[in-house]
């Protein structure tokens, strides 16, 4: 069992960005992701800081700590300058680098480069051939391809990725198309639960509805030849029908991890504080989360 936490990119790197970073080190934290986003809902109007320059800043901070994105996406990326980025990530970090990657959605990202918003299908469709160019991409020194999307013409990555054969891809997907990029290609699967529960339902429904996504993943999984058990299964808290009552007290988020991870999850992250907003909690529970949770929970 892991317990990992994300860090919005929204305080100044010499204003209190870094020390989130070193803190979270310090608590003893797998993992410390960052939303991948030009900006994101309720903090559209105020500080948000790109992705891979901060997570470059934390890999020359920290020492031990994974890092990460909860997640990348095609919105705003494309594959070719994506891939150096992320070569140069794992080489600056000494092979501590995940890619949290996902289709994206219709928020402020799909219409930021002046796009119209691309439907659920045209979403798939760009992811389906975003993943593959990628990992081709971060696996060869030398990538021509010629898509419905994208186009790389003797794209070079030399010397490819620390890690090998490539950094691992932690895969956000519930639909079909998706489930089968995570487990032909990911070494991690991601959800936030099922989105149509969060306003209205119960967090047992939350939990039948995520043994759902589990059980069609290890389906997906079988025909492909692969054992579900092969990914690592990440669950992105602040989303179901819970909300931020998890993180209300140390026993609170001890039987909330429990639940979860009886369903087979090896990772679970959690939001760092951030005052008057949806993620606003106390920094002493946090802390106490982060450093007493596993050991209640055998971990």
């Amino acid at each position: 069992m892991r317990l990992s936490t994300v860090i919005l990119p929204v305080r100044p790197w010499r204003s209190g960005g870094r020390d989130e970073w070193l803190r979270a080190e310090q608590l003893g934290f797998h993992t410390a992701y960052t939303y991948d986003h030009l900006s994101w809902r309720t903090f559209r109007d105020g500080p948000w800081y790109g992705a891979v320059p901060t997570l470059t800043a934390a890999a020359a901070a920290t020492e031990r700590l994974r890092l990460g994105t909860l997640v990348t996406s095609p919105n705003f990326r494309h594959p070719v300058t994506l891939a150096k980025d992320l070569i140069s990530l794992d080489d600056i970090s000494g092979g501590r680098f995940t890619l949290g990657i996902g289709a994206g959605g219709t928020g402020f990202d799909a219409t930021a480069l002046g796009q119209e918003a691309w439907t659920p299908r045209e979403r798939a469709d760009r992811f389906a051939e975003f993943v593959p160019l990628l990992d081709r991409l971060l696996t060869e020194d030398s990538v021509t391809h010629e898509g419905d999307f994208y186009s790389a013409d003797q794209a070079r990555n030399i010397p490819g990725c620390v890690q090998r054969p490539r950094l691992p891809f932690a895969v956000a997907a519930t639909g079909p198309r998706g489930l089968k990029l995570a487990a032909r290609y990911g070494q991690a699967w991601v959800t936030t639960g099922d989105p149509k529960l969060f306003e209205t339902g119960s967090p047992e429904q939350s939990l039948e509805a995520i043994r759902g996504q589990i059980d069609k993943l290890a389906k997906v999984c079988a025909d492909t030849g692969r054992e579900v058990s092969e990914l690592d299964k990440v669950l992105l808290t602040g989303f179901t029908p819970d909300r931020g009552r998890p993180l209300e007290s140390l026993d609170a988020f001890v039987d909330f991890a429990g639940r979860h991870f009886e369903l087979g999850f090896t990772e679970i992250a959690i939001h760092a504080p951030i005052p008057d907003s949806d993620f606003a909690a106390d920094q002493a529970v946090f802390e106490r989360i982060a450093t007493e949770a596993l050991a209640q929970l055998g971990g």
